[in-house]
């Protein structure tokens, strides 16, 4: 997959190909925005790019432009891929050369992911990232590494990486990519050039989803991503709206905790937001139109009922507050009785 098929992503790509058009890519990048809505695919398709041995990524800069690009890297015109789109021919990968063929198995040796372990980048992975790009690329244009969930880098890793953004290799480009851009030390986030992503429209949503989930549930599934395919991809979010009604119930009727982990509460404080957002838009509307959860509007409507308008805003704020301080490890049985308690009270349970 290149750039050019990143759907619903239109501006982030466009600045990513006039970077490539004219040859100067900044040493780092944080591309940030919500979780599931394309920024990894995004950074590995313009790693891609970048070492496309088929790409001419000298194209619009003039005689005396400087480039980040040494000259004798470039193909003879007769090589350009045959398979670019008009628009962005000769800067985008071509899907079909070798260097492209390791990036899809993930065997480019020029090419590195980082990930988090058990929620946090550790030291240990930044000194690999350090030796990687202590060398020059094998192969490709440039060295890249690709930091995905920036966020999660405990302090040791966030200052050993600060030292490697001050001073960048030659040849080398960074990527990170972070849902919470927020949590990054200020001094990281200001070295790096940065990338918004948004949610998709609804219909590049349903474009992405199209084959890719049961016809049936598309319409169903496409609201519930809220412009966030991917988490409608790794996850099932029919399966899981069930798995949160249940415990819903649980929790009024004053049951014991039911989350089995940290991304379990957070999950379900995400659907509950959710859920109090369709709400909110009945308790104004008095219609099932606009509702995420449309084909549940009976279901809004009765809970919605024992609550006011303003009633329903002050849970959403409290327990918005609450969802963001999960990253503190809260108590899983505390934290549950709070919001039980919080919601019985507001509901008159």
């Amino acid at each position: 997959m290149a750039l050019r098929e990143v759907i619903g992503q239109e501006r982030a790509v466009d600045m990513l190909l006039g970077a490539l058009r004219k040859g100067r890519l900044a040493s780092s990048y944080l591309f940030c925005g919500e979780s599931g809505i394309g920024k990894k695919m995004t950074a590995v398709n313009f790693a891609r790019a970048i070492n496309c041995p088929a790409t001419d990524h000298r194209h619009g800069i003039q005689d005396d432009e400087p480039s980040i690009f040494p000259a004798d890297i470039f193909p003879s015109p007769e090589s350009a891929s045959p398979n670019a789109d008009a628009g962005i021919s000769g800067l985008d990968a071509c899907d079909s050369c070798e260097s492209c063929i390791k990036f899809v198995s993930g065997t480019h040796p020029d090419f590195l992911m980082v990930s988090p372990e058990e929620r946090q980048i550790r030291i240990e992975e930044i000194r690999m990232v350090e030796e990687s790009l202590s060398f020059k690329p094998f192969e490709g244009r440039m060295k890249v590494v690709v930091v995905d969930d920036a966020e999660m880098m405990n302090p040791a890793a966030a200052n050993a990486f600060l030292k490697t953004l001050e001073e960048p290799p030659a040849a080398s480009v960074i990527i990170l990519v972070s849902s919470r851009p927020e949590l990054l030390p200020a001094t990281i986030r200001s070295r790096c050039s940065r990338i918004l992503f948004s949610p998709l429209p609804s219909e590049a949503c349903r474009r992405v989803l199209e084959g890719k989930v049961p016809d049936q549930a598309l319409d169903i599934i496409t609201r519930l991503s809220m412009g966030r395919p991917g988490l409608a991809l790794s996850a099932d979010l029919i399966a899981e709206r069930d798995w949160f009604f249940e415990l819903l119930g649980g929790m009024l009727r004053a049951e014991k905790d039911a989350w089995s982990s940290r991304d379990d509460m957070e999950r379900w404080l995400d659907l509950l937001l959710i859920f109090l957002r369709d709400m909110t838009v009945f308790r104004v509307t008095g219609s099932g139109k606009g509702l995420i959860n449309g084909d549940l509007a009976d279901e809004v409507k009765r809970l919605a009922q024992s609550l006011e308008v303003k009633g329903i805003i002050y849970i959403y704020r409290e327990l918005s507050f609450l969802k963001g301080m999960l990253m503190f490890n809260l108590n899983k049985s505390v934290t549950w009785n709070y919001t039980a308690s919080l919601l019985r009270k507001e509901m008159a349970v």
